[in-house]
């Protein structure tokens, strides 16, 4: 890890999941004094649940994928001392959730997801995006499940 500073890249959504990941991320950013890239994957205006589609266009839809992605960073950031706070960039990539993730990862040292996001197949233990993340990351796969997270945000990760 020579030359560079530790990433640590997560992956959110509107769900339970994205958001547990998101904390867990942040929470091991700190214990690694590491930077967080947030990514909000979509792919096509219709298919973005969190922002009404009719009559915009793929740029408004991105502007308002990353900025709703942005409000929710915040609000996991609130429960973090500012002083330990990581440094966070927000990312909306139009694309598919595992690919991006994946993407992303490509020079980090972990990457985090969810167990469950929106995806069809909600009853499954590992969603399709967590799945495809555990097969084609090239770093470390952390997968968060929304039930055990029951610390709040700056706690210390649970051993």
């Amino acid at each position: 890890m020579e030359g560079r500073s530790a990433l640590v890249v997560v992956g959110v959504d509107n769900s339970e999941g994205g958001r547990a990941a998101l904390r867990f991320a942040l929470q091991d950013a700190v214990r690694r004094d590491a930077r967080v890239d947030v990514v909000a994957a979509f792919r096509r205006p219709d298919h973005e649940r969190r922002v009404p589609a009719p009559g915009r266009s793929p740029a408004q839809v991105h502007e308002a994928v990353r900025a709703r992605t942005r409000e929710v960073v915040e609000e996991a950031l609130a429960g973090i001392d500012a002083e330990q706070r990581p440094p966070v960039t927000v990312l909306a990539v139009r694309c598919s959730a595992g690919q991006a993730l994946v993407h992303a990862a490509r020079t980090a040292d972990l990457l985090v997801v969810g167990s469950r996001g929106q995806g069809a197949v909600r009853s499954a233990v590992l969603g399709s995006v967590g799945l495809h993340c555990v097969l084609h990351a090239p770093c470390p796969v952390t997968v968060v499940h929304p039930a055990h997270d029951r610390r709040p945000v700056g706690a210390a990760p649970r051993s």
